[in-house]
């Protein structure tokens, strides 16, 4: 089978690359961490107005219904950039989450990017991400196949090592639909795919950051990407985003096609991607040297948002386990 995107899918990819690449993401990024919203709501309405928003939301209700690999090709994109906001969430898991169990109400003014979404789906999402931005707060209980809505307050937020990452335990939630384990399970399989792909998005960010300060960043009359030492670990970051892409895209055609292999694909892909992530972000912190270290730099808003997403929607060791399960 061939992977590779076709003509559209790479002029949609190459548009948000422009987008985000003109908008100052990493401001709006400080700025959602202290809780002023307003500089990234204007970002995520860009965000619509190309259609990202819309992807996952069917076609009958002013949506795209895209194919998953589209919303792979979107959500690295947004992951590559550092876009503060329940990415995730919003664009991928709810809108599924929503369509799978027949309830359509909040699906158009998603699509139009005037509503963002978080969700709960415990054990591998125990928090509602950005719940206090959110105007649709879900939460979804896989064993019995409950999904309810939370209207009441929030809460105060608890703290994650990536500052943008505002997480809330929201209180008891009004009931939806009960008993469809496998809409809560799609949609979860969702999320992860969703996570991986800002995971891929991340690595390859944070390679980025670290070959362009390679090349400005001279020592003994040269650039220290001259040197092996350097240049090798670069190649290997390389190497390991370029093996888990593959992973990923897969694991969006699995389920694409409700294919019966499609939550061991979605594993396989969070774990290569979050290794990949996690080796970019060491590689580009000691690239950078004490420099990375600096809040005034931008380089640790990349570096905290990749550390929690390889934890975030089921930990590295869970999506081991299940690829073992699969397999045995």
């Amino acid at each position: 089978m061939r992977f590779a995107l076709d003509d559209e899918q790479r002029q949609f990819a190459a548009s948000l690359r422009e987008l985000l690449t003109e908008a100052d993401v990493p401001s709006a990024a400080r700025r959602w961490a202290v809780g002023d919203a307003g500089e990234g709501r204007a970002l995520w309405k860009q965000l619509a107005d190309l259609g990202v928003t819309a992807l996952a939301v069917p076609r009958d209700v002013g949506g795209l219904g895209a194919h998953p690999v589209d919303l792979v090709v979107a959500v690295e994109q947004l992951g590559r950039h550092a876009v503060p906001g329940p990415v995730v969430e919003s664009v991928v898991a709810v809108p599924v989450l929503l369509a799978e169990i027949g309830h359509r109400d909040w699906l158009p003014a998603l699509a139009d990017g005037e509503l963002l979404a978080t969700l709960v789906a415990p054990p591998d999402v125990p928090f509602a991400l950005d719940a206090d931005v959110a105007g649709l707060v879900l939460a979804a209980d896989g064993a019995v196949g409950a999904v309810g809505v939370v209207d009441g307050p929030v809460g105060s937020p608890e703290r994650s090592i990536d500052p943008t990452r505002r997480l809330f335990r929201p209180g008891p939630a009004r009931p939806l639909a009960t008993d469809l384990p496998g809409a809560v399970a799609r949609a979860v399989n969702f999320g992860v795919l969703g996570c991986a792909a800002q995971l891929l998005g991340l690595g390859t960010g944070l390679l980025e950051m670290a070959v362009e300060h390679a090349r400005r960043r001279t020592q003994f009359g040269q650039p220290i990407g001259a040197f092996q030492a350097v240049a090798h670990q670069l190649a290997d970051v390389y190497v390991a985003l370029e093996l888990a892409r593959p992973l990923v895209y897969a694991a969006a055609v699995a389920l694409g096609s409700r294919c019966g292999t499609a939550t061991r694909d979605v594993s396989a892909a969070k774990v290569a991607a979050g290794d990949a992530a996690h080796r970019a972000a060491r590689t580009a912190l000691q690239v950078h040297g004490a420099l990375g270290y600096t809040h005034e730099h931008d380089l640790p808003l990349w570096l905290t948002k990749s550390r929690a997403l390889v934890a975030a929607w089921g930990t590295p060791a869970v999506h081991r386990a299940r690829v073992r399960e699969a397999l045995r």
